[in-house]
């Protein structure tokens, strides 16, 4: 795993061993980011179950003004760290070691609402429905947010419509997807 473009292009990333993280493939990142290129540059970025910190750290390098990494796993929250130091982007960046739905209760109100949040939750769980729930009345986002899925290729989308997000676009790989959110225009 690797850095793909920016100002810590090339760079390695390390990932933690076992099956407790999946971090996003190279050409799975580079897809992603292809199509995020003009909205990355200035945004503040939120990643969540963020595992080696990987979405987060190519968010910087390409441009990002700040990013936030919340991960639970501390092996995987010090892997983040290590990482952050490699490419030198440390201090534009901040790491929550806690749950994904904590992590916001403790920005709420203290944090600037963020541009684009990416998720990679474990599959099969719903927790990208909670952190949407709980996002979805949060001033953590704002009217423009993007907010990416990373999810597994059964998951559907109806239950985020349902929550009012709109589904703006669902990409899909072989091995999973990724669904693109946001909010409902206001009528």
């Amino acid at each position: 795993m690797r850095v793909i473009a920016g100002k810590a292009r090339r760079l390695p990333l390390k990932t933690i061993e076992g099956l407790d993280t999946r971090p996003t493939t190279d050409r799975i990142k580079e897809t992603l980011f292809n199509i995020l290129q003009n909205d990355v540059p200035g945004s503040r970025f939120l990643d969540l179950f963020a595992g080696s910190g990987g979405i987060g750290i190519e968010a910087l390098s390409r441009g990002a003004e700040a990013a936030v990494f919340v991960e639970q796993n501390r092996k995987a929250a010090d892997c983040i760290r290590e990482n952050l130091k490699t490419t030198r982007l440390e201090e534009s960046a901040a790491v929550m070691v806690c749950d994904a739905v904590a992590a916001l209760r403790q920005m709420e109100g203290r944090q600037e609402p963020f541009d684009l949040v990416f998720m990679d939750p474990p599959y099969g769980r719903d927790l990208e429905l909670e952190v949407l729930s709980y996002l979805k009345d949060s001033h953590l986002i704002h009217r423009d947010t993007q907010i990416i899925v990373e999810a597994s290729l059964d998951t559907g989308t109806e239950a985020m419509s349902r929550m009012g997000y709109a589904v703006c676009r669902v990409k899909t790989y072989k091995t999973n997807q990724h669904i693109f959110l946001g909010l409902p225009d206001e009528s």
